[in-house]
């Protein structure tokens, strides 16, 4: 067998040539002599199976094994020449060449990912400049008349009186669509939020004006969006009825509102409650400027500052992931176009290269930073997450953690999470946080 090697760029090589039917045929004889000592063949003690035989029962899954094996062996040899250490292969190699002459033997070439080395140099100098995000008097303001008007009971208004924006209108409404009522569309005693945007557009803005007992009918459309087909985009008529309004009753801001909402603090006072709003607010301010301003303009500068070649088949399967998900929105006329022009598939997937190896670079990248700046998640810390988020949303822990293991996400998640914790440390950092 011969072979060749070349070190395409640091993340790509090759290994190619020749494996020669001799090579093959004593691979096959190895192989077949393994074979015949445990084989069960009537008329013949086991262990004293004639090689013939053997060949012509299992010849071609034995001629399979016996070319697998000498490509395996140039692979190692390969791998050897190239000086890679096996740890740093990404993925399978993978046999791009395998044709088979007249003469049994057999041309090869198998393509080899790399994991590139990222110099970062100094990373830091690439942060953008940023403004400490502020909390105002009036976010404060806000946040703590909400956090009151949660804690508020409602009211039924005693004194007759017009229904307004900010009121909560107790109603029995039925929907009706060409004057048939239509499922799911009747209620009975149903409070609804005034200004709250929960129901279908210009419903809420109807019931404004209405008073004790008034029965009303309201003209709305659906929207094209609606879940329901046969009410998607549909004028309907709701036949309405207002019982009672009620009010949430107002909830002074002050040092027993604050002991209600931080019963873990001895002291707490309405200053101490301002104090841990104006952090909270903070924190938000700061995460939202942080993941839409800030990191991805620090990740662009990274990505063209520093320079590496990227394994081919990660930027290919990035390219094919960004096409498939141009192609799920897709109409089916659309696709059918698709495929019935090759050339315009592969201009999407030219078009598709340059974002695809910004992210794969930009991968690369966070997995060196996470290097450099000592962080690391662990498994249990990927489940511990998944277990806490699922349970906040009503969710089987066990079963959503189980779901995306098998869908082959939990790397995924458990990369996002190393970007997030390496982004908030060298971005804190820069802050002087």
């Amino acid at each position: 067998m011969t072979f060749n090697t070349t070190k395409i760029d640091e993340a790509n090589a090759s290994i190619s040539g020749t494996i020669s039917a001799q090579t093959i045929e004593n691979n096959l004889n190895k192989i077949a002599q393994q074979a015949a000592k445990t084989m069960n063949v009537q008329g013949f003690r086991k262990g004293k199976v004639p090689l013939n035989v053997v060949k012509a029962r299992y010849g071609e899954k034995l001629r399979q094994d016996a070319e697998g094996e000498a490509i395996r062996a140039a692979l190692t040899s390969g791998v050897k020449e190239l000086n890679i250490d096996n740890k740093d292969i990404i993925g399978e190699p993978a046999i791009t060449k395998f044709d088979k002459k007249e003469d049994g033997s057999v041309e090869f070439e198998i393509a080899i990912n790399v994991r590139p080395e990222v110099v970062l140099g100094d990373y830091k100098s690439c942060i953008p400049t940023m403004n400490v995000p502020e909390v105002t008097e009036a976010e404060i303001e806000e946040q703590l008349n909400d956090i009151a008007s949660q804690g508020a009971t409602l009211e039924t208004i005693k004194k007759a009186r017009a229904v307004k924006s900010g009121d909560f209108a107790v109603i029995d409404f039925e929907g009706f669509k060409d004057g048939v009522a239509f499922a799911g569309g009747k209620a009975e005693m149903y409070t609804l939020e005034i200004g709250s945007n929960s129901f279908i557009p210009g419903f809420e803005d109807q019931v404004i004006g209405m008073k004790y007992s008034e029965e009303k009918e309201i003209n709305v459309t659906f929207p094209e969006s609606y879940g329901s087909k046969d009410l998607a985009g549909a004028d309907v008529t709701f036949k309405v009825k207002l019982h009672e309004i009620k009010a949430k009753e107002k909830v002074e801001i002050n040092d027993e509102l604050a002991k209600k909402v931080l019963p873990n603090e001895e002291n707490a006072t309405v200053e101490l409650l301002k104090e841990k709003v104006k952090e909270q607010i903070l924190t938000q301010k700061k995460s939202a400027y942080f993941m839409e301003e800030v990191k991805p303009a620090y990740t662009e500068a990274l990505v063209n500052a520093i320079n590496f070649a990227v394994p081919a088949y990660i930027l290919e399967q990035e390219i094919n992931q960004a096409l498939n998900n141009k192609i799920r929105a897709m109409s089916e006329e659309e696709i059918e176009t698709l495929r019935a022009n090759p050339d315009v598939v592969k201009q999407m997937q030219e078009d598709a290269k340059p974002e695809a190896l910004s992210n794969v670079k930009a991968t690369f990248i966070i997995d060196a930073l996470a290097k450099a700046e000592g962080i690391t998640v662990t498994d249990q810390e990927v489940t511990q997450t998944l277990y806490y988020e699922a349970m906040m949303s009503g969710q089987d822990g066990r079963a959503l953690i189980e779901q995306y293991e098998k869908a082959g996400y939990l790397p995924m998640i458990k990369m996002s999470m190393i970007e997030s914790k390496v982004m908030s440390k060298i971005l804190d950092e820069a802050l002087g946080k």
